[in-house]
């Protein structure tokens, strides 16, 4: 969004070359600022100088400032951080990068990304000010939370300066009794007598008598507007001031309502036309006002208002950009509206959306097309060219300004239906009635084969409702709308279509088809990477994370997740929440139980954040894995009955199988027999049938139940789910006498279970498990692998008989440990990581063997293995 911004807000205001220099108000802006304070608090009414004062203390203060003049579209928190990010980029470019990426999310993660920007901020070795200039235009909730919880945790490099008209909804008593606050109000920022006598006669050119100033002092309390509008008034009456002055009287809104409409007498007409021309616009600059005009003086016009100082503040060094003060641009507006028909005003605001479209200036140029109620400009502009304005955070102005429409504006224009929809979906508000909206749009539309943009409405149509169908997990909803958005969007439609794909691998993934959904991920990744859009890119590499998971690839899926920690910070976003939870399961299987805890509370902590996500229910079963694994039963079964609670709130039936599945493991562990064959009776879980069987003694139903399992996981390449039923046909087919098949069964477990390291499948079945495993020692299958899960029991694996080998040089037991592994389809890293040797160790026992074998690959070597009979 950083192309968008409108640098005028960060600048730093220019003194006027006439300004009162107030230097004991400096002074006490100092010495809180030496006392270490958190924050200096300027708040007066409008017309009392805060921002002049602001400006000369930063001008002879020593340390670095930042500025962000804001307005009432500031109010919005993504705008708001994505412009305080903004000034304080201005001092350190790279500070808050990630974070304003972030800021585009839906919703945006607002504390995780605010603990990032205070860590970023603590990082740097200056110490500096951040001003807030008019913090009384925000009227947010969410805003004054955000700055609340950045005043809190606060680095001391960092001091904050606000200047307003009304006190901030912040904790201003907790700060004020911790002496971290610095404050100055209308009794503070009153001129003197000797203040007003040096303006009046100095700066305004007037010449009033000692008496006349205490006067007008007196009557005007030291207000600065006041009196500068009470010289302007007195400029034109040069003969008769001491009659102005006494009869000078009246509240501040009285009297500078009388003193405008003396000011605005004085000026030409042309000038007087120019004011209220030129009221519409927050910021001015010569070439604007020119379009709005008609005339070609109007930075001329500028110039000499400064001059005149008539109320117009200069934004940048160069003295192009100005603004009104914010009394008197209310001012201006209020006349501008009584004296011009509403059209006329429409048309003021059309030529100012004019001119900043044809310079780039896209958002200003919808504020003012959305103000001149030109729906179909307004329309035009936030789709933008090629990225529409709700991706590039705007999305909630979007939202109020569609929200404002009545229904027949909708029916004129269905288009305006379908982007409403968009924008609810990219803001999180997936509880307002948005199928509604698509009704309504798909049947105010033409048919979509009417042309290209019909098409593409009717593609974002679909793309809105796949969107929908992964809050429902109706995975057929996904996978039809994807394939029809993907068949409809316009090639050149880059933001919907990369999201779209990926709801469809999304889809694809719950489905099973991995190898559709890594494709789709992929395409994914690589769009995402090409159009910086960063919350599709993680989206997308979570999930290929979790297919690494699935096809027990743990070291690779770890990689994956602690990558895309990585990308989101420390602490990181509330998106990293499926990151975490993935570490979780695997340290689980890894058997590094408080790792596996500590991952799932974190992952807990962050899906907290987040509306919409099942990824809760994950982290609940997850965490009732490790109880159980602890050996707190008890404690496993409240955590389920939580994670069961959030998942029947929020209809996230999906989950109801995983939950099922742990909780008769429970019953099983605490010898609950009877309430565990309950359970598998009345839910479609075989691996969980299989376990109650096999609990009864029953190990022919536990096999019927198991081996339709095996056969849908080998044909669908489904390798944890053939590995888990692996494991349960070892005990099974134990059980049921068949020794040699039970191994046969286990050796291929421990083959798909080694290269990953997953150790908790085998210890989670207890004794007769491990009693397996001492077999399998002893015939010498994955000799390694079996040591290390007999160590999770507490058991030491039986060493196998030695083999006579017919060589010269017989081979040493690493040695034969690494040939055992050169004959699977292991990598050579991968079977140092699984010996647990460096991988120039590995090499070298490969050399090694290769010498004494008399052969130099390793296909030639694993060929001499069968020959000499090894293995």
């Amino acid at each position: 969004m950083s192309g968008d911004l409108l640098q005028t807000k960060l600048y730093v205001p220019r003194l006027r070359p006439s300004f009162i220099s107030r230097p004991q108000l400096s002074e006490t802006l100092n010495v809180g600022l030496q006392a270490g304070c958190k924050l200096t608090l300027i708040s007066a009414p409008a017309g009392f100088g805060k921002t002049t004062l602001v400006t000369e203390w930063l001008a002879g203060c020593a340390r670095p400032s930042a500025w962000l003049s804001l307005d009432e579209r500031d109010s919005d928190l993504p705008r708001f951080l994505t412009y305080l990010i903004a000034a304080l980029q201005t001092l350190f470019p790279a500070i808050g990068k990630d974070v304003t990426a972030v800021l585009q999310a839906a919703p945006p993660p607002i504390e995780s990304s605010l603990t990032t920007l205070l860590n970023e901020i603590g990082s740097v070795s200056d110490n500096f000010l951040l001003v807030l200039d008019d913090y009384h235009m925000v009227d947010a909730p969410d805003v004054d939370n955000a700055l609340a919880f950045l005043l809190n945790h606060l680095p001391p490099q960092m001091h904050l300066v606000i200047t307003t008209r009304e006190d901030p909804n912040l904790p201003l008593a907790r700060l004020r009794v911790r002496g971290q606050l610095t404050e100055l109000r209308a009794a503070d920022l009153r001129f003197s007598l000797d203040e007003t006598a040096v303006f009046l006669n100095q700066m305004m050119g007037l010449t009033i008598s000692k008496q006349d100033i205490a006067a007008l002092e007196a009557r005007t309390e030291g207000w600065i507007a006041g009196l500068q509008l009470a010289a302007l008034s007195m400029q034109g009456h040069p003969d008769d001031l001491a009659s102005f002055i006494h009869t000078f009287s009246g509240s501040h809104r009285f009297v500078l309502d009388y003193l405008v409409e003396e000011v605005l007498q004085q000026q030409p007409e042309s000038v007087q036309r120019f004011l209220l021309q030129t009221a519409v616009l927050n910021q001015m600059t010569g070439p604007l006002c020119d379009a709005l005009t008609g005339k070609d003086n109007s930075q001329a016009i500028l110039e000499s208002l400064e001059r005149a100082n008539l109320f117009l503040v200069p934004l940048d060094n160069d003295r192009r950009w100005y603004r009104y003060h914010h009394l008197f641009a209310d001012l201006l507006r209020q006349r501008l509206h009584q004296r011009t028909a509403a059209s006329d005003i429409a048309d003021l605001n059309i030529q100012a959306s004019q001119w900043y479209e044809a310079n780039g200036l896209e958002l200003e140029a919808f504020h003012h097309a959305a103000a001149a109620h030109d729906i179909e400009r307004a329309a035009r502009l936030i789709e933008g060219e090629g990225l529409p304005l709700y991706f590039r955070g705007e999305a909630t102005a979007v939202r109020h300004w569609l929200a404002s429409l009545s229904e027949a504006e909708f029916k004129a224009r269905p288009a305006l239906w379908v982007t409403y929809a968009s924008v609810l979906t990219m803001t999180g508000r997936l509880h307002d009635n948005i199928e509604e909206i698509l009704q309504a749009a798909e049947a105010a539309l033409p048919d979509p084969a009417l042309d290209d943009k019909t098409a593409d409405l009717h593609g974002q149509i679909a793309a809105n409702r796949a969107m929908l169908g992964i809050v429902k997990n109706d995975v057929e909803s996904i996978i039809t709308q994807s394939q029809r958005a993907l068949k409809l969007l316009h090639p050149d439609n880059a933001p919907m279509r990369t999201t779209t794909t990926w709801t469809l691998g999304y889809a694809y993934q719950i489905q099973g088809k991995r190898a559709a959904a890594k494709a789709a991920y992929a395409e994914t990744i690589a769009q995402s990477q090409k159009t910086g859009n960063i919350m599709n890119e993680i989206a997308a590499t979570t999930c290929v994370g979790q297919i690494r998971e699935a096809d027990n690839e743990a070291h690779q899926a770890a990689e994956t997740f602690q990558r895309i920690l990585k990308m989101m910070g420390d602490p990181p976003w509330p998106a990293a929440c499926e990151a975490c939870v993935g570490l979780a399961r695997i340290h689980y299987q890894w058997n590094d139980l408080e790792t596996a805890e500590q991952y799932g509370l974190q992952g807990l902590e962050l899906a907290r954040q987040l509306e919409n996500v099942d990824t809760p229910a994950a982290c609940g079963v997850l965490l009732a894995r490790v109880k159980l694994a602890q050996g707190e039963a008890a404690g496993a079964l409240a955590a389920l009955a939580e994670t069961e609670r959030f998942v029947r709130q929020h209809h996230f039936d999906h989950w109801v199988g995983a939950i099922t599945a742990v909780r008769i493991q429970t019953f099983l562990q605490q010898g609950n027999l009877t309430a565990a064959a309950q359970l598998a009776e009345t839910h479609n879980l075989p691996l969980s049938l299989a376990r109650v069987k096999l609990a009864q003694g029953d190990p022919t139903a536990a096999l019927a139940a198991l081996e339709p399992a095996r056969q849908q996981a080998e044909a669908n390449n489904w390798a944890d789910e053939r590995l888990q039923v692996l494991v349960l046909l070892t005990l099974a087919y134990d059980m049921a006498g068949d020794m040699e098949t039970a191994v046969k069964c286990l050796s291929e477990a421990l083959a798909l279970a080694a290269p990953g390291g997953l150790v908790r499948l085998f210890v989670d079945e207890g004794p007769p498990m491990a009693a397996l495993l001492q077999e399998a020692g002893r015939r010498g299958m994955a000799p390694v692998f079996a040591q290390q899960v007999l160590e999770a029991f507490g058991a030491t694996a039986v060493a196998p008989p030695p083999t006579a080998q017919p060589l010269p040089d017989p081979l040493s037991e690493r040695e034969l440990e690494v040939l055992k592994l050169l004959a699977t389809s292991l990598t050579g890293p991968e079977i140092a990581r699984e010996l647990m040797i460096s991988l120039n160790t590995m090499r070298t026992h490969t050399r090694n063997i290769y010498s004494k074998l008399g052969v130099n690959s390793r296909l030639t070597a694993v060929r001499r293995t069968e020959e000499l009979n090894l293995l």
